[in-house]
């Protein structure tokens, strides 16, 4: 296996691994335990394992959107970002790509099987309150991060020249 092959099946897996681990949350959470919507599961003063039902993107932005308008949209981003990660050859941005279209494919997928993304986690505290999220969306959030990391230099071999 040469070094761009290894470092694609790396970053295949994690890609794989992100995807399947929403999508099994998922399962269990909708499937096998039967919540619908609005289950509310008090955990701390601060966060909450609550069902809710997203019917836009982020933060629930472009929730208004006609369903083929929000589809061309997530289509075209997992097209960019799947050429991005083709033509990509360090391994933090090639893993960092493979977290954001894992956990993007597992939130496409829920509007397929759903009609909406589903989200479990709550943080909040006091008047404050986070937004709503899943598995797929910290798989997302972690992989913008590691391409964050790899933007300032961390994880790519040093130049020659270049001070240390």
């Amino acid at each position: 296996m040469t070094p761009a092959q290894r470092i694609g099946a790396i970053s295949l897996f994690w890609g794989g691994f992100a995807f399947l681990a929403d999508r099994l949350h998922k399962f269990v959470q909708i499937d096998i335990i039967g919540w619908t919507g609005d289950e509310y599961v008090r955990v701390t003063d601060f966060f909450d394992y609550v069902l809710v039902w997203n019917t836009g993107i982020s933060y629930g932005l472009l929730g208004n959107l006609p369903v083929w308008a929000l589809g061309v949209l997530i289509a075209a981003a997992l097209l960019v970002l799947v050429i991005w990660w083709v033509r990509a050859t360090h391994l933090l941005v090639k893993v960092g790509l493979m977290f954001c279209i894992g956990g993007a494919l597992s939130n496409a997928l829920d509007r397929v099987i759903y009609g909406a993304v589903a989200d479990f986690f709550h943080f909040h505290w006091q008047g404050w309150s986070f937004y709503i999220f899943n598995i797929a969306d910290m798989a997302i959030t972690f992989g913008v991060l590691l391409l964050i990391l790899d933007l300032v230099g961390i994880g790519r071999p040093k130049q020659a020249g270049e001070p240390v």
